[in-house]
């Protein structure tokens, strides 16, 4: 996730679009990876003065990201993108806002579909950074962060989780 890395290896693709690579009659020919530049995470990206990725002030920044999926495609030219919140409506006012890098949580269609890893060379998984900026502190809050994209399955009964991920947060102060 150094940009450097990224701008020398990776390619910079047209935003906005799926980044598909055909084989033309030669199977597993390597593709093209496009650029996920971690300064695009704002103050999660650990850069500058925010090093600690806001741990130290009681702010602190989660990445989210999405499973690797081969040849998954999240929707007709569709936008892709994370949620979050509390997961029990009582708690939102506790949690506080929270502040999501890129904005809106988004995943641009570039990094899609994916070709896997022997294909796909120096593909950097996109993710999502969530920032909690005001979490009542010395309190349990129960997170929720959700993937909305076309072409993506949440209801089945087998994996209550696919496209969604849950945890516990708590801030210690004395």
């Amino acid at each position: 996730y150094n940009d450097s890395v990224q701008l020398a290896r990776n390619a910079a693709c047209p935003a906005g679009r799926y980044n598909e690579q055909p084989d033309d009659a030669v199977p597993n020919y390597p593709k093209r990876a496009c650029r996920f530049e971690r300064s695009r995470l704002g103050p999660c990206a650990g850069l500058g003065p925010q090093r600690d990725f806001g741990y130290g002030s009681g702010r602190p920044c989660l990445l989210v990201k999405v499973n690797r999926v081969i040849n998954f495609f999240p929707g007709k030219n569709k936008s892709i993108n994370i949620v979050c919140a509390a997961k029990h409506e009582e708690d939102a006012a506790l949690l506080g806002p929270m502040q999501l890098f890129p904005p809106n949580g988004t995943i641009d269609l570039m990094y899609f579909p994916y070709y896997g890893k022997r294909v796909h060379v120096n593909y950097t998984q996109p993710v999502v950074a969530v920032q909690f900026s005001n979490a009542t502190a010395n309190v349990d809050h129960h997170v929720e962060c959700r993937l909305n994209a076309a072409g993506l399955r949440t209801d089945d009964e087998r994996d209550k989780f696919a496209g969604r991920v849950a945890f516990r947060l708590r801030i210690n102060r004395d």
